[in-house]
């Protein structure tokens, strides 16, 4: 576990983005709007590099495990790369993990790698094993021209900062419930419908306020990394004693009751000990039609009701947009009040 987080150079026009599926790739009618962001990418000043594993799709990824290992290890490697955008997340990117060199990469000059979902299960081990910050945001599939959210274009606006000045981002006044297919409107944007509440899970509405080291992820895909190298969140949090840690987790597709077993498994792995916080972003899993079964925030006071730290829910982060772009390594400080709130990173 690196005692030291490293931080990528900011990102700049002119710079090298390499695009690579480590999970999904990008197939037929989808193609599209992958053209069309990666216009936009270049409209900005940015130049683009693709990878072979990106635009077909073999066996629910986008290439063979070994092929798509070796392309990512290729790109976190080379010093010609300023930032890796995948273009979304998938389902396989644990096949990958006992094939990247993290320990090789403690000593290599790290380099963005920005989205979320199944991205979180090789981004939490690069800021754990490798002491990478990354950066857990909007996906590339998300970032077209037509995407006027504040919170959507932080993202490459955080990437070009160094963190030594807190950036601050707010939560947002409306989130998408409804996903927009892109294959049959190629650039929409979001579809920000439903109004955004903030939630403590204790019900108070007092304000509350805390800092610490973020970690955190996708909870579908990095809750099965507890109790191995690459998911040490109890070490983490041991290095960050002084400054403290912020956890922050997101439900994509587990009902009730399985996230009720896998935040039981987490704390059973010790991952909730000692923190300063805890977020949980909105959740995209099934909402129980029977009034007798178990709702989601049932199942989130059943298992961490008793932490004597402040649990937020609903917050801006995961699958229902806009969310925040959260940098795994720098300290975040959280501010809720009323419904709403913010989250200002610094580097050190």
């Amino acid at each position: 576990m690196p005692s030291l987080i490293r931080f990528p150079k900011p990102l700049r026009p002119g710079d090298l983005i390499a695009v690579t599926a480590p999970s999904s790739g990008v197939s037929g009618p989808l193609l599209a709007r992958l053209d069309l962001v990666l216009g936009h990418l270049r409209s900005l000043g940015y130049r683009i590099v693709e990878g072979a594993c990106l635009r077909q799709q073999y066996k629910d990824a986008s290439a063979p495990r070994e092929q798509r290992a070796l392309e990512l290890m290729r790109f976190l490697t080379d010093p010609a790369v300023a930032a890796i955008l995948p273009p979304w997340g998938g389902v396989l990117a644990s096949e990958l993990l006992e094939s990247i060199d993290f320990q090789a990469l403690r000593s290599t000059e790290p380099k963005w790698l920005l989205g979320f979902s199944d991205l979180s299960t090789v981004q939490l081990p690069l800021t754990l094993v490798s002491g990478w910050a990354t950066a857990h945001g909007p996906n590339l599939m998300e970032l077209a021209p037509t995407q006027t959210d504040k919170l959507a274009a932080a993202a490459l606006a955080i990437l070009a900062t160094d963190l030594q000045v807190p950036v601050r981002q707010v939560s947002s006044r409306a989130f998408q419930k409804q996903y927009i297919d892109f294959a049959v409107q190629v650039d929409a944007p979001w579809n920000l419908t439903e109004p955004t509440v903030w939630k403590r899970l204790d019900g108070s509405m007092e304000p509350v306020d805390f800092r610490g080291r973020l970690i955190g992820g996708c909870l579908d895909t990095i809750a099965w990394l507890a109790g191995t190298r690459f998911g040490d969140i109890p070490a983490f949090v041991r290095q960050a004693r002084e400054c403290g840690t912020i956890l922050y987790l997101e439900n994509v597709n587990m009902a009730p009751p399985g996230l009720v077993r896998a935040l039981l498994a987490l704390r059973r792995h010790r991952w909730f000990d000692s923190l300063s916080g805890l977020l949980i972003g909105r959740s995209t899993g099934p909402v129980p039609e029977s009034p007798d079964s178990l709702s989601y925030t049932e199942a989130l006071s059943a298992t961490l009701g008793d932490l004597r730290y402040p649990v937020l829910y609903d917050v801006d982060v995961g699958h229902q947009p806009p969310q925040f772009t959260l940098i795994n390594g720098a300290i975040g400080h959280v501010q809720y009040q009323a419904g709403s709130g913010s989250v200002t990173q610094v580097a050190a």
